[in-house]
């Protein structure tokens, strides 16, 4: 193999043909380990000490931050305990603040190969960070490669989430509030980065541009709703503004 094409496979942007699932998977959890099992991991610890500092228990926040597994929903749930209301508004509430996951799940699932419903176990795994991710690596890589490679980063990111939360509730007496409230904007400026590696394409610059200017809807929206509805005005408005520009 030349000394290229060895360096290629090494760094893992090409995957060479004929790797074993065990090597795919290895070289995912390896990808998962650097700069965005930290970005999860300042995340996840910082809602930790907040739900100790709540008075709540290990198990809930454990169970919220594996089962929930999307940081808006988790937070609307710590919020609605201690609101009048029982439960079923705590769950509405984190159910939409979550929406945006299902427009992000059906942009993945032509990507991540597979046959029949295989794929669709990778879905509940899908947050923020293994999302953008594999929407830049899947497309270069092999079809048999691709789910094998997102089950391995998808799972680390998971349980990089549920150590960072049990270490976040641990330490919680230790960290001030301040730090608390940075730590929780690590991961969505991580996010903002890996994005903006992808301006360079024209579809990417628009969709940026179009979601910066849907920004001040989520000052106007509902709380629980504000998100999703300005991704959703921002996101549209991006795809007629390509799909205008393909037609030309």
């Amino acid at each position: 193999m030349a000394p290229g094409a060895e360096a290629t496979r090494m760094s893992g942007r090409t995957p060479a043909p004929g790797r074993s699932c065990g090597m795919i998977f290895r070289s995912a959890v390896c990808e998962a380990l650097g700069a965005p099992a930290l970005a999860m991991a300042t995340t996840f610890l910082a809602f930790g000490a907040a739900v100790q500092a709540a008075g709540i228990g290990l198990g809930w926040a454990l169970a919220a931050a594996q089962l929930v597994y999307g940081m808006p929903g988790q937070m609307v749930l710590l919020a609605a305990l201690g609101a009048p209301g029982g439960p079923l508004p705590a769950v509405l509430g984190a159910v939409a603040a979550n929406a945006r996951f299902l427009p992000m799940a059906v942009a993945l699932a032509p990507w991540l190969g597979g046959r029949g419903a295989a794929r669709f176990l990778a879905l509940p795994f899908i947050a923020v960070t293994p999302w953008a991710m594999a929407m830049r690596r899947l497309p270069q890589m092999p079809v048999p490669e691709r789910l094998t490679w997102f089950l391995g980063f998808a799972l680390t990111s998971w349980t990089v989430a549920g150590l960072s939360t049990w270490l976040g509730f641990v330490i919680a007496p230790m960290l001030q509030g301040w730090v608390l409230a940075a730590l929780l904007f690590v991961n969505p400026l991580y996010f903002g980065v890996i994005l903006a590696g992808e301006t360079r394409f024209a579809p990417a610059r628009r969709a940026v541009l179009c979601g910066m200017a849907a920004t001040p809807l989520v000052l106007l929206l509902p709380a629980s709703w504000a998100l999703l509805g300005a991704g959703l005005v921002g996101g549209t408005a991006a795809f007629l503004w390509s799909l205008r520009v393909e037609q030309r």
